[in-house]
């Protein structure tokens, strides 16, 4: 019989957020979004350039998503909104991230799920592009969280519940330490992704890049 340790690595289910965590999103995926975004409310809610950037900021501030402020208070499409704000005709020119990762994630023992505050066509064709799809048994963007994005505590309820499973066999994997604090409240073991000197008590492991966190696997597992 396997160790433990092995075997309560097989039952561990990863939880991994997309953007700035599997990938860098913040060289082009993120300004493309931000622009697209800002010429929607433009268009739909007869702002001028400058006062359409400043309620996108002004929303993704209050409710940590542009999306749920316009539904709020405008009564905004959310499906709608996603399709035109996430179109991108050279997607896999603008991908940054490390090849190795595939290989990372093959290797790492126990369930893997992409859980994504976006919308779900992007974040199959961001994995289709980095050639990771066949790493996750499923794929969960914001569709699947009923609009509620984390890290609203609903997000996660409609994930556990979907997929059956204990909040307790849980790893999140995330560069927002927001979506960790609302993971950790549920029971979840969390990892912080990303460098800077930060370490609050709800985080249970840094790994300054996502390659680090095979090697660092071990002693998340066993807390």
């Amino acid at each position: 019989m396997p160790p433990p340790l092995q075997l309560q690595a097989r039952s561990t289910i990863w939880l991994f957020d997309l953007d700035n965590t599997l990938h860098n999103a913040s060289a082009h995926i993120f300004p493309h979004i931000n622009q697209s975004m800002t010429r929607y409310l433009e268009q739909h809610l007869a702002l001028t350039r400058d006062e359409a950037n400043a309620l996108r900021k002004h929303y993704w501030q209050r409710y940590g998503a542009t999306l749920l402020g316009l539904v709020r208070h405008h009564g905004t499409d959310p499906q709608h909104f996603l399709e035109e704000t996430h179109r991108f005709d050279r997607l896999h020119q603008m991908m940054v991230f490390d090849r190795a990762l595939r290989s990372l994630l093959l290797k790492l023992p126990g369930r893997k799920i992409v859980f994504s505050n976006g919308p779900r066509r992007y974040v199959e064709a961001v994995v289709d592009v980095m050639g990771i799809r066949r790493a996750f048994s499923d794929i969960y963007g914001v569709e699947q969280m009923r609009y509620h994005p984390k890290p609203g505590i609903r997000a996660y309820r409609h994930l556990l519940h979907e997929q059956r499973i204990n909040p307790r066999h849980c790893v999140l994997v995330e560069d927002s330490p927001d979506n960790l604090r609302t993971a950790k409240k549920l029971g979840m073991r969390t990892v912080l992704v990303g460098g800077g000197h930060r370490h609050p008590a709800y985080v249970d492991l840094r790994v300054r890049s996502i390659l680090d966190l095979r090697r660092a696997a071990g002693r998340l597992l066993q807390r």
